[in-house]
């Protein structure tokens, strides 16, 4: 399962703010839909030095179109596995300069390959791990000639979404990923907990945690729209315990807890968020070449809203479901999913069985899609 971590409007590519000195990141338990508006369970305000100005370069003002029919999508964090990418790097030299980059801050070879898992799994490596897995995989298809019409990640794996869009170089993907994990990693001391719900509408699952966080006063809502009948829901433990139970009594056919290292798109994550907007004020962006669609909207965005939706990212619910909705109405029939693992496969077939989708996890894969 993944770190299960309406665009704000900008003439300057600054947040709007909801007074002079804040802007704000909603923690919403949102709905369903391709362009879904926001229902707030709660709002935190982020000062506004995480407010994110617009690079040079960066200057597009409206969302590219989806032309094409092949996206590429992106694993988030909680697929990594023990070695991997060892045999991607032994199959294609040119791969090997991303795994040894010492960018994020660590030795990134030595942890992919040679980590245990508890250790790979932990916050202020895997994002890390994660990227560079997934730049060497796109550097291949890259060599080869292949290209996409539309990219996607899972949470994390929106960063890996970004790069294929050439938004991002590789050094900067992996000095923003070392960044963002340990701050990720050391964002929330509250209890908390966060837990896959199984057999609901989204709708239900949404009433259901705003009632929970209103009757509380505590931070629950929804994380993560992860396919038809799978919504993931996240915050303070006890706040999650109690939704459960009610989800339970309304028809729910299980709520699996989740091993995860933080309450990630909640807004227990609002330290992390300003955090990561302080960061990204001077994180060189790129144009980008195909649109992304943006976990935080369903949708794509204009260039300059990049940084405002990374940031909103952190404390907004992933609509996975909704986007693969989106990129099936748009045109989109075939996709390549980049990861170890094979989780994205079985939320795509779920949401839009008609896309044909193509996994790529190891040499063998990567040597079957490129004719190498």
């Amino acid at each position: 399962m993944s770190d299960t971590e309406s665009t704000t409007a900008s003439t300057a590519g600054v947040a709007a703010t909801v007074a002079p000195s804040t802007a704000c990141v909603a923690a919403a338990a949102g709905t369903t839909g391709a362009a879904p508006t926001t229902r707030t369970a709660a709002t935190v305000c982020v000062p506004a030095t995480a407010g994110v100005a617009a690079t040079a370069g960066v200057a597009s003002t409206a969302a590219p179109p989806i032309t094409g029919a092949t996206a590429w999508v992106f694993a988030g964090q909680g697929s990594q596995v023990p070695g991997m990418g060892q045999d991607i790097y032994e199959a294609f030299p040119q791969t090997r300069t991303i795994f040894e980059s010492t960018s994020a801050g660590f030795d990134i070879r030595k942890l992919c390959f040679d980590s245990p898992a508890e250790l790979l799994g932990d916050t202020r490596y895997a994002q890390a791990c994660m990227a560079a897995f997934a730049a060497a995989v796109v550097t291949v298809l890259r060599e080869h000639g292949l290209t996409c019409d539309a990219t996607l990640g899972l949470s994390l794996g929106e960063y890996n979404a970004l790069y294929a869009a050439g938004v991002l170089d590789t050094q900067t993907l992996l000095e923003l990923l070392g960044f963002r994990g340990a701050i990720m990693a050391n964002a929330s001391t509250i209890p908390s907990r966060m837990s896959a719900v199984f057999g609901l509408a989204d709708e239900t699952v949404e009433s259901t945690v705003n009632d929970v966080a209103t009757r509380t006063g505590k931070v629950v809502s929804c994380t993560n729209y992860n396919c038809p009948g799978q919504v993931v829901i996240g915050g303070e433990a006890g706040a999650v315990e109690a939704a459960e139970a009610l989800l339970l009594e309304q028809g729910a056919k299980r709520c699996l807890p989740l091993k995860t290292s933080g309450p990630f798109h909640t807004a227990l994550m609002a330290k992390a968020a300003q955090l990561l907007g302080q960061r990204l004020v001077t994180t060189p962006l790129k144009p980008q070449c195909v649109p992304v669609i943006f976990n935080a909207i369903a949708a794509p965005a204009a260039d300059s809203d990049i940084r405002n939706l990374l940031v909103r990212h952190m404390c907004s619910p992933v609509r996975f479901s909704q986007s693969i909705s989106l990129l099936k109405e748009a045109g989109i029939s075939s996709m390549i999913e980049v990861g170890p693992g094979r989780v994205l496969s079985g939320l795509i077939r779920k949401t839009a069985p008609e896309i044909s989708v193509i996994s790529i996890e190891t040499a063998e894969d990567l040597r079957k899609v490129v004719g190498a």
